[in-house]
């Protein structure tokens, strides 16, 4: 189901097979206004510590506004890579009309968490990035690990969790 719905999205980005899905671009048609962590004003300094750190969050995005527009606020400290991962996963979350995540200090981790729901955003979102098809070319012809994930401006870690996930790990060298 992932891999399909991943191929619909790259139809309507009208991005071919083999070709970069650039997310921000994507984002873009479809009203999604990125911002980073550091555009927001207004955020206490002890709330804007704990989000802007190298390891920790690595983005959200808004509920509808009132025309209909989104909002994704990225970490700007991750690498473009994981930036874009992190893009298409919220933009996966738009599209499906999943509800943001409640944040409260009350909860383990600060925020409330479906699993279900992150699964198939992260899923449709990496597979949306890195073909199917395109990896299995990829890795049948020996091109390494680092040179998929900088063909599909993504990290080296997705590529490996792409081909694990889709019965491609046997061709990961």
């Amino acid at each position: 189901m992932y891999e399909r719905v991943a191929l619909q999205i790259r139809s309507f980005a009208k991005v071919a097979l083999a070709a970069k899905l650039d997310p921000f671009a994507l984002a873009e048609s479809i009203n999604v206004r990125v911002l980073y962590l550091g555009d927001l004003t207004g955020l206490s300094e002890s709330s804007r510590a704990s989000l802007d750190v190298i390891d920790g969050w690595s983005g959200g995005s808004t509920q509808a506004l009132e025309d209909g527009s989104h909002i994704v606020i990225l970490n700007q400290r991750h690498s473009s890579g994981r930036q874009a991962a992190t893009l298409m996963e919220e933009i996966c979350h738009i599209l499906f009309g999943h509800k943001p995540s409640m944040i409260s200090a009350e909860r383990i981790g600060g925020r409330s968490y479906n699993f279900s729901v992150e699964d198939e955003a992260y899923s449709v979102g990496a597979a949306a990035l890195v073909p199917y098809q395109s990896l299995k070319s990829f890795l049948i012809s020996g091109v390494s690990i680092r040179k998929i994930a900088n063909h599909f401006g993504v990290t080296p870690s997705l590529i490996v969790y792409r081909a694990k996930g889709t019965g491609l790990g046997k061709f990961l060298t």
